[in-house]
């Protein structure tokens, strides 16, 4: 049977796709895989191309998309905490645990498996060292040295790289342009009071525009992403996943932002421009260091306001 789910085009034929191809057509693919990557739409998207072609092989008495099929299982983050919890654990075990009803084998796909619970990670594992039979376990996540190194050990990773599809987030650009030509002015040097009062608006200003775009692209992301979601999906699971979108716009937004403040630097380093070895160095630092607080719950708006301000007083040192 042709299967119904294709590859990620930018994937298709690459190492990882083949390896996983051939081991399903041998039926010797592993019973637990640690899918895992940048992109977590991409995982997604890896996860149900294997679903399917597992589901609705040879042998399966009724064919049905692997987000409606009554032998894949999902489980996800729940509630503003966006964690797996014990319970949420044990219940997906207890669905594997059943014979097939319609498909040679089960399929069960957890959703940024970081976010398990300690204790749930420890209730799965052990799942994991004893797997049921004709069972197939399906692990995403973007941060993979997050998990317990025992259940890293257990599975058979593959990394997919994001296919670099392009941010639709209305006003990005212009805020980019005008962040290059803050650092413009800034890098030409700082002459009086009023000139840094002009500065420090202007990157509150930026700061501003940022939670609009954040929060636009937000909302335009979880309208189509929600249309893709089961029907039975809980209110707290939905939560979960509006909130990982907006933590995953976040960082891709900082990263473009460090990726923009690297590009303006680059030609006065080359022109062995001191003050701008100096402005990138700890600027860049600065941002690395507020994005790390990010995933502690530092607010967004607070650790761009905490790089800006830095950014403006390391640009314009002589």
């Amino acid at each position: 049977m042709t299967a119904a789910i294709p590859w990620p085009p930018a994937l298709a034929g690459s190492p990882a796709v083949v390896v996983i191809e051939q081991a399903i057509a041998r039926q010797r693919l592993s019973h637990s895989l640690l899918l895992h990557g940048d992109d977590p739409d991409i995982l997604v998207a890896i996860a149900l191309a294997i679903a399917d072609r597992l589901l609705n092989a040879q042998g399966a008495s009724a064919h049905f998309p692997p987000d409606h099929h009554p032998d894949c299982f999902t489980l996800r983050p729940a509630g503003k905490m966006r964690q797996i919890s014990a319970d949420a654990t044990r219940e997906l075990i207890a669905k594997v645990q059943v014979t097939p009803a319609v498909a040679p084998r089960k399929v069960a796909i957890i959703h940024e498996v970081d976010r398990m619970h300690v204790t749930a990670a420890n209730v799965f594992l052990k799942t994991l060292e004893e797997p049921p039979a004709h069972t197939t376990l399906l692990l995403l996540t973007t941060r993979p040295y997050a998990l317990l190194p025992t259940i890293r050990s257990r599975v058979l990773q593959f990394r997919f790289p994001s296919i670099g599809l392009p941010l639709a987030a209305d006003g990005w650009t212009p805020w980019l342009d005008d962040y290059r030509a803050w650092l413009g002015r800034l890098s030409g040097g700082v002459t009086d009071k009023r000139a840094v009062a002009d500065h420090v608006f202007t990157a509150y200003g930026l700061v501003a525009r940022f939670g609009a775009v954040l929060g636009f692209a937000t909302d335009e992301v979880w309208k189509q992403q929600k249309e893709k979601l089961p029907p039975d999906l809980a209110d707290d699971e939905q939560v979960a996943i509006e909130t990982g979108i907006a933590n995953g716009l976040r960082a891709r937004l900082f990263s473009e932002i460090e990726q923009a403040t690297r590009a303006y630097a680059l030609p006065r380093l080359v022109a062995g421009d001191e003050v701008a070895r100096r402005a990138i160095i700890g600027s860049i630092e600065k941002l690395e260091h507020n994005v790390g607080l990010l995933r502690l719950n530092l607010n967004e708006s607070a650790a761009l306001e905490d790089f800006l301000l830095a950014s403006l007083r390391l640009w314009t040192m002589r």
